[in-house]
């Protein structure tokens, strides 16, 4: 199967495993997929992950989901830089998202890390996607 937004494609596994209660939610590994979910892990939004081989011998990320009083520990993730549009950002126009309840992970030229680590390392790039 080919999929044309593995980042769009992760962010959607995560978010239909929360609606339907799911303990682990699977997808494909990729470097770039393995660094969301880092962030998101220290982050405090996921429980953990852990890259695993399927049947067909292809390497999957298991993705533990974090849930907090029955609730999902993440209220809304949503892809903000898409493939049709791209959303770059300085370091200086980053705001904070739900009034710094949330976060913004970024693909800075320094790796992908969260909005906060982005200003300590006062580095900008593309606005992947933002956690409440």
């Amino acid at each position: 199967m080919l999929i044309m937004d593995p980042i769009g494609d992760l962010i959607t596994r995560i978010r239909n495993g929360q609606k339907a209660r799911k303990i682990h939610v699977g997808s494909p590994s990729s470097k770039e997929r393995e660094s969301i979910l880092k962030v998101l892990v220290s982050e405090g939004y996921i429980s953990n992950y852990t890259k695993e081989k399927d049947k067909k011998g292809f390497d999957v990320l298991q993705v533990k989901l974090k849930y907090i009083n029955g609730c999902g520990a993440i209220k809304s993730i949503k892809r903000v830089s898409k493939p049709g549009r791209r959303i770059y950002s300085s370091v200086e126009k980053l705001k904070p998202v739900y009034n710094g309840l949330g976060v913004n992970v970024l693909s800075t030229s320094k790796g992908i890390m969260s909005d906060v680590e982005a200003k300590k390392a006062s580095v900008g790039g593309e606005v992947l996607c933002m956690v409440f």
